[in-house]
């Protein structure tokens, strides 16, 4: 099974919050702004420190190198960090971060054989896989992704023991302006103490040498070319404070170009110091407030201040509220006069905050003027967009969480004629006021003679500056602002020409505001921000950066090398042209062949009786004899795997061939359904013994969400406490609630596939498949890799009636060659396809599936095992009447039951089938062999499926989720009892 179950290395992971990188560099400016909120979410990490799991000793920052370049208001920031591991075992380093709407990395390397090796991009579900199939030939990979929002994640692998890996990540940013200058800010304090710490500064084209202001460091600058730069070297260095440095902006525009890609891209900045004006505001207003469990980890008390702010200014008028969490909720309606709001106030103070973030669901009233959305703008559930509101709404995003999709809050403020207001805390709530309340000049059109695809950074002056980028039709041209304010129009000119100001980060920078204005509608446009994301190199929710440690794995995994590859790549790649196309023909010839075998099986009679009395056999030269009479069979059931079978004859016109297979899977199944038994599912009710469950249990319905609250914070981070509270609430038909608490999964850890796969089989079993098509819909998207995000998402399109996806779906399992440790995953699939295809409402087009596997195969009996933690190992037990237990190893009983072959380092499934069921008692377990993987819940959750009459059209299946935390532990899960009748087929004695 596992013979070395804890081989593997054990993972560490390193968590940075990069202040310099996250620059909510108000920190350097204004007070901390409120405590740290409960960790529903995701924690926020205060230091750079790299943990282990157990009791490893933590990887160290031995040496930190940062370098800045300043040119005009752009500025790079290249990070080379030296880690050591002081561990005896090599480890995993993950690197998470977040980063401003204005900051863009554009660069990671890591070491590769002692020198610096770029990452490339990749689709982001490919350098998943990438990564973790290396990962596990123990080869060198790195990957740099982007997660939610602005967020960042970077895998290293390995950390040698007693060695050390160097890691380079660079990022660009646009600077801030305040009051006439230009503000850099590095936090120094993140990163503790390192043995060796360099800082250089150059600032190209200033003037005047830049002030240094709230930072410990010893730093000088001089004179250096047009500009200014400054050195810093310390041994023993433990960093203290922020450096902030500031010099005076220029007043005039400046445009910076860059050749790139046989296209030449600019960047105008226009400083822009047109006071507002204030705006009247409408009577009726729409308040969408963001009620999900993150939304308690904004900053609330701000959030009120600002809204009295706003209806002091309305005076009087009527608010329909729409709280949005796991789906919109029903509009509310509070009026205001003389600008009290205190029954709306007092209704958002009494919010309860739990549930996934739904932004999309509700409907725009016609009579509301303008909207306005409290969110930190992280949808992660559901599959409506936000909508568009009509030509005379407006739409305001307030964000006042630290971890936000900014991005998105401010393409959906900006396709709706509003604009993206930031609150920082209280002492930030004049400006969003100011913000709010006026009218700022704002950009109304955008045109040049020949430079084409323009974009804004934002509709607004952000910090004084509007950033408006492009692609130059011609050497020489003008760019045409329109402004707007107040309802009157005035134009800004500015003369762009080619090769003026050469920037190195202009055409990134172009990518990144064209990428942000699709970030609004980020599922229509996935096509358009994945080949952004790969033609530029930028990270992005559809591509990645990486790096492989051998040219063989480039051309492996299809992925272009470095520049300096290129060459050796191209020449291994023309040698390997063929092989894929063979491996993948060589795969279906495989399942193929397979699936022969499984249709002999099905087709062959088996005795019905109990297992005979084995007879002693004649000895043989080691003196052993057989075991028993099923131990015979097995024998003779694994020499019938061997043989090869002839294919199925089918129609040779392929639209007679489909008439033919639907007619025959059809007459197959209402057959199967004629001579079923009578069968009976009974299942063992999962009962959790969490130290909260008896509270809970013994609450009267009334009071049992109300508990649930109380108890939540001590267990946010528990995928199991959700599952349990939903199980509670779903027993006493609160089915919303219940619905609300299990969606909380969703908020847990944005991007984990094991926790989404959970809540997913979770909504399924809970009879909510239209919840659940969107959740296997993106974890197909991030773990193409695995045949099981394909399986999941086929069989969810089949429970909301889209059979013709379903089977697309599914014949991707079967078509696509996998990793072996996948085994049989494939004849799994053709079962389930088969029968959607056998049952379907109408004809399907089957044309993409090989004919050879059409041929459903009803059963009595089957049991589907599935689990969410990868690299463990469980196994499925059937008990039949005879007493004869069908596992992994003893696949074939004496009466026809047969089970699928033993998955010990995925998910599974695993598969029980018998086709004839004997009457009696059949009993199903789950044994938990071994783990090699610490899932977030502290333990493994199954899901069971006990299934009757599989591939007919009465076909009925009870599922059951549970949990395994110890090895070696075993469950009983339920059982099958069957009934003989006079339907049934006779049982052969």
């Amino acid at each position: 099974m596992l013979p070395h179950l804890f081989h593997r290395p054990f993972r560490a992971v390193l968590i940075i919050l990069f202040a310099l990188l996250c620059s909510n560099l108000a920190w350097a400016l204004t007070p901390v702004r409120r405590p740290a909120p409960t960790p529903v979410l995701i924690s926020e990490i205060r230091q750079t420190v790299l943990r282990t799991i157990g009791s490893e000793t933590p990887i160290q920052l031995e040496s930190l190198a940062v370098k800045v370049a300043v040119a005009g208001t752009q500025a790079t920031t290249t990070l080379d960090m030296v880690f050591y591991n002081p561990n005896s075992r090599q480890l995993e380093g993950e690197l998470q971060f977040p980063l401003l709407p204005q900051q863009q990395i554009s660069g990671f390397a890591l070491d590769i054989n002692g020198t610096m090796r770029p990452a490339v991009p990749v689709e982001k579900a490919k350098g998943r896989q990438v990564f973790d199939e290396i990962e596990r030939r123990r080869v060198d990979p790195g990957l740099l992704e982007k997660t939610v929002g602005n967020q960042f994640k970077l895998r290293v692998y390995p950390v040698p023991a007693y060695g050390r890996r160097t890691v380079q990540i660079t990022v660009n940013e646009a600077l801030a302006t305040r009051n006439g200058q230009l503000l850099y800010r590095l936090p120094l304090d993140f990163f503790k103490s390192v043995a060796a710490f360099k800082l250089q500064v150059d600032v190209a084209g200033s003037s005047v040498a830049p002030q240094l202001q709230g930072s410990l460091l010893p730093l000088k600058f001089v004179r250096d070319g047009d500009g200014y730069s400054a050195r810093f070297d310390k041994a023993s260095f433990a960093p203290q404070g922020q450096l902030q440095l500031s010099w005076p902006a220029t007043a005039r525009p400046q445009v910076y170009t860059q050749a790139f890609d046989s296209e030449r891209f600019f960047v105008a900045e226009v400083p822009l110091k047109a006071a507002s004006k204030p705006r009247v505001l409408p009577k009726t207003i729409g308040l969408l407030w963001d009620s999900s469990g993150s939304g308690a980890n904004r900053a609330l008390p701000a959030e009120l201040a600002l809204l009295d702010r706003y209806f002091k200014a309305m005076g009087n008028g009527e608010v329909r509220l729409v709280r949005l969490r796991d789906r919109a909720e029903a509009v509310q309606s509070y009026k205001i006069a003389g600008g009290d709001w205190s029954a709306l106030r007092q209704a958002l103070q009494g919010t309860q905050y739990d549930g996934a973030t739904a932004l999309g669901g509700w409907q725009p009233q016609a009579d509301v003027g303008e909207y306005l959305l409290f969110s930190d703008g992280v949808g992660n559930y559901g599959s409506d967009d936000v909508p568009d509101l009509a030509p005379g709404q407006r739409l305001y995003s307030i964000n006042s969480a630290s971890a936000a999709d900014s991005v998105r809050l401010a393409a959906l403020a900006a396709r709706n004629r509003g604009r993206l207001i930031t609150l920082d805390d209280q002492a930030g709530v004049a400006q969003a006021a100011r913000q709010l309340l006026e009218e700022a000049p704002h950009i109304a059109g955008l045109a040049a003679d020949s430079a084409s695809q323009l974009v804004a950074q934002s509709p607004y002056a952000d910090d004084g500056m509007l950033r408006i980028a492009g692609v130059l039709g011609a050497a020489e041209d003008t760019l045409r602002i329109t402004l707007e304010q107040g309802g009157q129009r005035s134009e800004i000119r500015l003369p762009l020409r080619t090769g003026s100001n050469p920037h190195p980060a202009a055409a990134a920078q172009w990518a990144q505001y064209r990428i942000a204005t699709l970030e609004a509608e980020p599922q229509r446009y996935r096509g358009e921000i994945r080949r952004l994301g790969q033609r530029f190199g930028l990270p992005t929710r559809e591509t990645s950066l990486i790096v492989l440690e051998t040219i063989a794995d480039y051309v492996r995994y299809e992925i272009e090398p470095p520049a300096s590859e290129r060459a050796a790549y191209l020449k291994l790649k023309a040698e390997q042209g063929t092989m894929q196309a063979q491996t993948r023909r060589k795969h279906v010839e495989d399942v193929v062949r397979e699936f022969e075998q499984k249709v002999a099986w099905w087709q062959r009679d088996y005795p019905k009786g109990a297992i005979p009395t084995p007879k002693p056999a004649p000895a043989a030269k080691s003196g052993r004899f057989e075991e028993s009479a099923s131990l015979d069979f097995q024998k003779s059931e694994a020499n019938m795997e061997g043989r090869v079978f002839p294919a199925t004859p089918m129609a040779a016109a392929p639209a007679m061939a489909r008439k033919a297979r639907a007619e025959v899977v059809a007459d197959m199944a209402d057959k199967a359904d004629a001579a079923a038994p009578a069968i009976s599912i009974a299942l063992k009710r999962w009962t959790p013994d969490a130290p909260y469950i008896s509270r809970l249990r013994n609450a009267k319905p009334a009071a049992l969400y109300a508990i649930y609250l109380d108890e939540k914070p001590g267990y946010a981070n528990s995928s199991a406490f959700y599952l349990d509270v939903a199980d509670l609430l779903f027993e006493q038909n609160q089915r919303d609630l219940a619905l609300r608490v299990l969606s909380n999964l969703a908020e847990m850890d944005l991007e984990n596939r094991h926790i989404l796969r959970i809540l997913a089989y979770r909504l399924l079993q809970t009879k909510a498949p239209e919840l659940a098509v969107p959740i296997f819909e993106q974890v197909r998207d991030m773990a193409e890799e695995e045949p099981q995000s394909f399986r999941d998402l086929g069989l969810a399109y089949a429970a909301v009636g889209r059979e013709q996806d379903a089977v697309e779906q599914l014949n991707e399992v079967i078509v696509r060659p996998w990793d072996g440790r996948f085994a049989e995953i494939e004849l799994i699939a053709v079962a389930e396809l088969n029968a959607i295809v056998a049952n379907a409402r109408t004809m399907l087009d089957t044309r993409s599936v090989d004919p050879r596997l059409l041929k459903n195969l009803p059963l009595d009996l089957r049991v589907i095992l599935t689990w969410d933690a990868d690299n463990s190992d469980m196994d499925l037990w059937v008990t039949d009447p005879n007493g004869e237990r069908c596992y992994y190893g003893h696949r074939f009983t004496y009466q026809g039951g047969r089970m699928s072959r033993d998955f010990t380092g995925g998910y599974g499934p695993e598969e029980f089938s018998l086709r004839h069921a004997k009457p009696g008692k059949y009993k199903v377990e789950v044994n938990f062999y071994g783990n090699r993987q610490q899932t977030v819940a502290g333990a493994t959750t199954l899901q069971v499926k006990l299934a009757t009459g599989f591939g007919g059209k009465n076909a009925r299946e009870q599922i059951v989720t549970l949990r395994l935390k110890d090895r070696s532990e075993t469950v009983f899960v339920g059982e099958f009892e069957v009934l003989g009748n006079g339907n049934a087929k006779p049982v052969k004695k």
